[in-house]
Formats: C-alpha cells, structure tokens, sequence
C-alpha cells in the first residue's frame, strides 16, 4: 500500500465517523425486518442467520490475517490457513469439502505515479501491464478525442492527427477492452497510455494476461481525466511498475448430499482477501456464506442441490472462477442452475445495490427475486450492472444465469445515494478496498445481516424450485 493511499484512507474513515449517525436504520433494526412470502425452507434459512456467528467468522478470518503479517492474499500461508478454517466449518456440518489447485499470475502493484506541472494526480497501474523505468518516464500528452469515434482509441484511424509517436496518449475508457486499446496506442507510437474513466470515479482496470501488454498503461477518474484532456501537449511524468509472477491457489468447493445433481443452485464469493485482512471484502460473503451452509446442513429436505463455490484469485482475472469452470465438463456446466455472487455486503459507507441481471438468461428472474425480498423488508434498493470485475463474471461468461446482491466497492457514494442510505456524500463505499484499513472496523454489521439474510432466502426459494429461471 502507498503511503499516499494509506492517508487518503484515514482521511476518508474519519470522514465515515458520521455515517453510523445516518445509516439506514439501527443495528437492532435489521433483526426485526419482515420476511416476504416465501417457501418454508427460504424463510427458516433468512431467520436463523445470525450476526453473532456472523462476527465470529469475521473476527476468526481477522486473527488469520493478524498471524500472517496482515495478508490472505491467495497463494500465501494466510489463504492456506483461511482455507483450512473454512474446510473444517463445512466438515463439522458433513460436508464433503473439495479443494482444487490452479495456477494463475500473480500481479503486485511497487509503483503508480503520474505528476503534471508538479502536482501529483491518483493513477492506478492496469494490471498486467509492463513497467516503465525505475523513475518512470518524462513526456507530452497525446489526446485522443473522447468524440473521435463511438469507440475512442479503438482503431488505429482514432490516431490519424494525434501525433502520438513518442508520447503519452490519453483516451476515454469504453468501446473495446483495455487490452485492445493498449494495443493500438503502442501500434501508434506511444510509450504509454493513461485511460480514464467515461463515468464518475475512479477507475481500475485490467488486461486479461500479461501476454498482451505491449505499452506501460495507467488509468485515472473522469475528472482527472477530462482535466488533462484540456491540456494537449502538457509534459507528464509518469511511473508505474508491478511484479509479476505465476503462483498457485485453490478453490473449495462443497455440496449438499440431498436434492437434484443436475439442477444445482450455486453460491459463489472470493475467500482470499487483496492488501490486507479483506473483513468487508470479502470475509463479509465467506462469512454469509457459511451461515447459509450452517443451517442448511448436508442434508437438507430440498428438491435441488446447493453448491458453495469459496474462489480465490479473483482479482487476477477471476482465475479461481474460471479454473473451477474450465474443470467442469459441458454437461456439468448444463447442471448449475444458477450463480448467487456474494461479494463485498458491508461495506462501511454502504448502498444495497442489487446486480441488474441479462434479460431473456434468467438471470433477470433471479434479480427480481432479490427485489421482492428487499421490498418485503422494507430496504431501498438499485440495480448494479453486471460491470464484469467480480467473480460472477466467468459465470455470465458460461451462460449461466447470474445474480446477488453488493453495498458498493471504490466508486464516489454521491448525494442523491445519501439520501435513499445515508452514509457521507463524495468518499467511496468501502474507502478501504483492498488495502490494509479493511478490518473489522471497516464492515456496517447492518448491511452485512440483511444482505446475508437476502442472500439465504434466495438460496432456499431455489433450493425449492427454480421455476422463473428454467425449466428443470
């Protein structure tokens, strides 16, 4: 973590001292929220979820990043000990527990700054990109026109009165994968690329493999953004540089020995945590998970099975998700029914975004079942597009029908989001993503209970059937 990210985190936690103030209803509130209309076996799972065992997973997750030097990250002693704990709790309810190694690459950001007339301006490295010097490099900005095309910096043509030779090209994100922007910025010259954000926030992006890193490449909010884009021909400096490396990791994977094999109901979220303890992100969905898994227990009266999929390394290019699908036969793929993600559902400045599933996939039946939960309890809800940054991205990718539910990562909480939740207006939802300050003390235990509680009656309503999604 940079010492400039880990003040600007303190900062933006002090800032969230008022958020407890004007959350969305006291703590006590959520253990009185009023269950919908439901099958008997999704209302029983919802009640019985508790905040208390909740924490205790929480807190024993804490501990095992406390004796690991702060850090579950996958591949390192803390994930094999997160591992092993988690193994254990699906065991002791009789569980049959499968973990399954992969390889993937292993990317460390060591350096990311950009300075522009001697002020320093926020830029992330996209992961997988190659390295500038040690020191960086010194040049001219190259603007690409955000209204050059429909997709800026998509086509080499974008570049035609550029003149990015020898310069740092700037581009609006969107239109085609970062990869293939990267790409044509070097085919045009440049010996770096910065893309910023086409929306509000900041922004952090990703090449699927280092093997397509051509040009160092950095990204930056909008308004940065924008603000160097009305300044054609400024020299920057810029470095940024990573470590990379392949390692090892593994995914759990458990499922109830009742209800039908080839109609499954699976729940999915990432055990490994990024730059720390991860307690929001993402022990808050390992932590829901094991509830659902508690209660329900390996052998339930269910007509369908539930698989608990626990991924690691989804931060690089959601390779545990993938692994674990690319070991599964076609016809074994045919037998999810359904992907619940459970991702990020306390985060401290928090929002209840449901994700806005694909109409026509069954993935929009799913959504609408979170919609009738929360509307029954009486919580304000938004839809969040499936952006394609979470685990349940390979899931999509297989065309399995997708949902869950999310309280918001690094984007901006703005003021029209306080006032349908609370919370501070202009930090982000967790200001400690991925970094050292996501402990304990950065999860809204509310949040995390009711979207637990979301996440339970979802899993018994299609454990009971999943009509509305297929036809199995």
């Amino acid at each position: 973590m940079s010492v400039r990210k880990a003040a600007v985190a303190v900062t933006l936690l002090t800032a969230l001292a008022t958020v407890a103030s004007s959350a969305v209803g006291p703590l006590a509130s959520a253990a009185t929220d009023h269950q919908p209309a439901g099958p008997a076996l999704a209302r029983s799972l919802a009640q019985q979820v508790s905040l208390n065992r909740m924490d205790d997973e929480l807190e024993a997750l804490q501990r095992i990043s406390n004796r690991n030097g702060g850090n579950r990250e996958p591949g390192t002693s803390g994930y094999a000990q997160s591992v092993d704990y988690v193994t254990a709790k699906l065991r002791r309810e009789g569980f049959d527990v499968t973990s399954q190694s992969f390889q993937f690459n292993y990317f460390q950001r060591l350096a990311q700054t950009l300075t522009v007339n001697g002020t320093a301006v926020p830029i992330n490295i996209i992961d997988y990109s190659p390295s500038t010097p040690v020191g960086g490099v010194t040049a001219p900005i190259a603007v690409v026109p955000s209204n050059v095309s429909a997709a800026p910096g998509c086509a080499i043509g974008d570049y035609a009165n550029v003149g990015a030779t020898g310069k740092i090209v700037l581009v609006q994100r969107g239109g085609c994968t970062f990869a293939a922007k990267e790409l044509i910025a070097a085919q045009a010259g440049a010996v770096a690329e910065i893309v910023y954000n086409n929306v509000p926030g900041p922004l952090r992006a990703a090449l699927s493999d280092p093997s397509q890193g051509h040009i160092p490449a950095g990204s930056v909010s909008q308004a940065d953004g924008q603000t160097l884009a009305a300044e054609p021909g400024v020299t920057v400096s810029l470095e940024l540089r990573s470590f990379q490396q392949v390692r090892t990791s593994s995914d759990l994977v458990a499922q109830t020995r009742t209800g039908n094999p080839h109609n499954v109901v699976l729940i999915n979220g990432n055990l490994d945590s990024i730059g720390g303890a991860g307690e929001n992100d993402n022990a808050t969905g390992t932590a829901a998970m094991l509830q659902i898994a508690r209660h329900l227990g390996a052998w339930p009266r269910v007509t369908n099975a539930v698989r608990f999929v626990f991924t690691s390394a989804q931060e690089y290019s959601f390779a545990g998700a993938a692994a674990y699908l690319a070991s599964l036969t076609a016809a074994q793929k045919q037998d999810i029914a359904l992907d619940l993600n459970a991702e990020m559902i306390g985060s401290p400045n928090t929002a209840y975004f449901v994700l806005d599933g694909l109409p026509g996939a069954g993935s929009a039946a799913i959504t609408q079942q979170f919609y009738s939960y929360f509307n029954a309890t009486g919580v304000t809800t938004e839809a969040a597009p499936l952006s394609g940054r979470w685990d349940y991205n390979a899931f999509v990718g297989a065309g399995i029908p997708t949902g869950g539910v999310f309280t918001g990562a690094d984007s901006t909480k703005t003021p029209a989001e306080v006032a349908k939740w609370g919370g501070t207006a202009g930090i982000p939802f967790d200001p400690c993503y991925q970094i050292a300050c996501d402990t304990l003390n950065n999860v809204d235990r509310t949040a995390m209970l009711r979207n637990a509680r979301a996440l339970a009656f979802v899993v018994g309503t299609y454990a009971t059937s999943t009509q509305g999604v297929n036809s199995k």
